[in-house]
């Protein structure tokens, strides 16, 4: 196509040979086989020149649409190698909606051009879409089961239980699991890590809990323990916000925090985009800076 549309504004094979650095013969093979290819004469040489065929003038058209296609493709390639001009797809855990934007944000100060989307989900959403290669890489809060999946950690994840500040239990000291067990406990959907981190201790404990509504979403569960419903153990940084205006009240009992890790996760032998790259390694180094003030004294 480069070599018919070089012939047709040079006039002549010698010339398109001149523009394009190749040889006459070699202009004058390419126009043959694809002439042979569509089946009919793409020009015509007139005394004044070459006048193209209705053939030649869809040729014309579809090179130029395909050069300037290739053309925006490099824009956007050298767009992708640029740091600062890069676009970045992340999934992130529920949980991690309490710190995660505010580092985004940090991170797009110094790189104001970089196109960051975020989606928030669920862990069984999050990591399916990630198994389709829609995100570049994960901000969670617990490690994946696949090899094909390589994690790091970015910091300490506390969970505790809380419940409404006039609970007849809240300020007793130094309670034991057993001690919850006729409380009716707030759970995520099933496959939850933090039901399944709640399930674990009481379960090492030897207790039975009594289980109450099952809640979607953190903020939920946190409207449902503030209105006296039950109790929910919980991620610490998903209430450090009511913990601190005393809308939330933490259980002092023995062996919690339980402390997990925030994590980024990215498929194992796939480089990232420059961006991608920048950003992931920014998680890395400075998440721990952005995540909710719990509060020691309310742990």
């Amino acid at each position: 196509m480069r070599s018919f549309t070089a012939y047709i504004q040079e006039g002549s094979a010698k010339g398109a040979a001149s523009r394009l650095n190749i040889s006459p013969p070699a202009i004058s093979q390419q126009l043959s086989l694809l002439e042979e290819n569509v089946g009919a004469p793409l020009a015509v040489k007139k005394a004044n020149g070459l006048e193209t065929t209705a053939f030649g003038q869809e040729i014309l058209l579809a090179a130029s649409y395909i050069e300037n296609q290739l053309s925006h493709c490099q824009v956007a390639l050298a767009k992708l190698n640029d740091i600062d001009c890069g676009k970045v797809s992340i999934g992130i855990f529920n949980s991690a909606s309490y710190f995660a934007p505010q580092l985004i944000a940090e991170f797009k100060k110094s790189h104001p051009h970089a196109e960051v989307r975020i989606c928030i989900g669920n862990r069984e959403t999050i990591f399916q879409a990630f198994r389709n290669y829609e995100y570049d890489f994960l901000v969670v809060g617990r490690p994946p089961q696949e090899e094909a999946m390589e994690s790091v950690e970015i910091g300490d994840h506390p969970h505790i239980v809380v419940g409404a500040p006039n609970h007849p239990l809240i300020n007793r000291k130094n309670l034991k699991f057993k001690d919850l067990s006729d409380e009716s406990f707030l759970v995520r959907e099933a496959g939850s890590g933090t039901r399944l981190v709640m399930l674990r201790l009481f379960e090492e404990a030897g207790v039975v809990p009594k289980l109450g509504m099952e809640v979607g979403n953190n903020e939920s569960v946190k409207q449902a323990v503030i209105s006296g419903l039950g109790i929910a153990l919980i991620s610490a940084h998903t209430v450090a916000a009511e913990l601190k205006e005393g809308r939330l009240k933490a259980f002092d009992i023995g062996g919690l925090p339980i402390i997990r890790k925030w994590l980024v996760v990215k498929q194992r032998g796939i480089p990232l985009t420059p961006t991608a790259q920048a950003l992931f390694d920014f998680f890395i180094e400075a998440g721990d800076q952005f995540f909710p003030d719990a509060g020691g004294d309310n742990l």
